[in-house]
């Protein structure tokens, strides 16, 4: 059990990949404390990773404020007693197009959520962490930073994320003193509800069968198939651990090889 008598907290958990992460740290051994905007995703996931409660704790949580960042780390620290790692799943995504027809303050509300809300996130559990002898920072990044799909435009998501990686390596160097290491996982297509999604909806608006539109994301692939939702996290799962304590600043791309680097 990778993850044996940690705490971790995990922003972003609906669905989809916070709710993956969260199931793959509990059964790594791993208490965990949820955060995200929605109430009942927290309570569903919560409810259905360990109907005990005992090992999960959760808070309705913005990581644009950072009043509410601080209260979910308080949260761990009251319930378990301290935080040995924290996986930013949280984002916002849903802003799509590029530079032609941008709406800029919609761009500063992504960037303030995607950098600034993981920083944020970040600095409110850096005294439970430092605490603790150090730990662990697991940032989600997007393949669509290092290299823009044709499918879908999404620049200032990409931007926000690719600003994350850039911020990382200056979080590696400041923390690891501390022995905090800060790492990226960058996801490419990855099979869960999103992606999901848009398969249904790509199919249904061109009227051709769900598995042409997957062979389309898949054809160009190292690895005939998506990674999952489940894939990403058992990666996270790996970074979080001590298994990973000699890396850091560093960023890995699980996307069944699309794009190699």
């Amino acid at each position: 059990m990778l993850l044996r008598n940690k705490t971790v907290v995990i922003s972003g958990v609906g669905a989809g990949l916070g709710h993956q992460v969260a199931g793959a740290c509990v059964r790594e051994g791993a208490s965990v404390v949820l955060g995200a905007r929605t109430e009942a995703h927290l309570a569903k996931s919560a409810a259905q990773l360990d109907p005990s409660g005992a090992r999960t704790a959760w808070r309705v949580t913005d990581i644009g404020d950072e009043v509410q960042c601080a209260a979910l780390a308080a949260l761990a620290v009251e319930r378990f007693g301290g935080i040995d790692a924290v996986v930013h799943v949280a984002a916002l995504d849903s802003l799509f197009g590029g530079l032609r027809e941008a709406d800029f303050d919609s761009w500063h509300r992504v960037v303030d959520v995607n950098l600034f809300g993981t920083l944020r996130m970040t600095r409110a559990c850096l005294p439970s962490l430092t605490g603790r002898g150090g730990g662990s920072v697991v940032l989600i990044g997007t393949q669509s930073s290092v290299a823009a799909p044709s499918q879908v435009q999404q620049a200032a998501y990409a931007a926000s994320k690719g600003g994350l990686v850039s911020a990382m390596y200056s979080l590696a160097r400041e923390l690891g003193p501390d022995r905090i290491r800060v790492n990226t996982v960058q996801p490419g297509w990855m099979w869960g509800p999103p992606v999901e999604a848009y398969v249904r909806f790509q199919a249904r608006s061109e009227g051709i069968p769900e598995s042409e539109v997957l062979a389309r994301l898949t054809e160009r692939m190292a690895l005939p198939e998506l990674a999952t939702d489940a894939d990403v996290a058992e990666t996270v799962v790996f970074l979080a651990s001590d298994r990973a304590r000699a890396i850091t600043g560093q960023s890995l791309l699980v996307n069944a090889g699309e794009v190699m680097r």
